[in-house]
């Protein structure tokens, strides 16, 4: 039974147990195992299935006192990254429509203007095309650039931000218990 108290010590090493909390658990674990081998109960009986598998043993046990975090529920696990995932799919999207919306110029206007005594606003059907002429002026433009510019700044900044949380999400889970 040594082994599998030595065996509880690496798993409890890997998974970050402070020295001190493991040193105790093994002591505990030691003395539980002499205790039931001096009234004639076996390993296997003391430990059920557990005598097969020390790591998840040692990881589940560490879990119950709080030395490590429990493994989250799988449902809870799986929104987590779900909500990431939609996050960084809609900033994505949103970059390529802004992008789209920039290189294509739409929605485009044109501007009249007239000069002369008899200068006034005259309106025209939208898709009419105005020629320039005496006095006139056309000058072409897209009305929505400085909004599609904006997005495009948003989006790429929620993108990056995805990323970041992409990152820093994969990077500050703890060792948990596989239970």
């Amino acid at each position: 039974m040594i082994d599998f108290v030595e065996q509880c010590r690496r798993e409890w090493t890997r998974l970050g147990v402070p020295d001190p909390f493991a040193e105790e658990m093994a002591a505990d674990l030691t003395a539980d195992l002499a205790e039931a081998e001096a009234d004639g109960v076996s390993a296997e009986e003391f430990l059920g299935n557990s005598v097969f598998d020390p790591r998840s043993f040692a990881a589940a046990w560490a879990a119950e006192r709080g030395v490590i975090p429990a493994q989250p529920a799988p449902r809870e696990a799986r929104r987590r990254p779900l909500v990431l995932w939609a996050f960084t799919g809609l900033a994505a999207l949103t970059v390529v429509v802004a992008a789209v919306l920039l290189a294509t110029g739409e929605p485009k206007i044109s501007l009249t203007t007239s000069r002369g005594p008899r200068a006034h606003l005259v309106p025209s059907p939208p898709s009419a095309v105005i020629p320039p002429g005496p006095g006139r002026q056309v000058l072409p433009g897209n009305a929505a650039a400085p909004i599609e510019w904006i997005l495009l700044f948003l989006s790429v900044v929620a993108l990056g931000f995805a990323a970041w949380l992409w990152f820093g999400w994969r990077r500050t889970q703890p060792p948990a218990a596989t239970v």
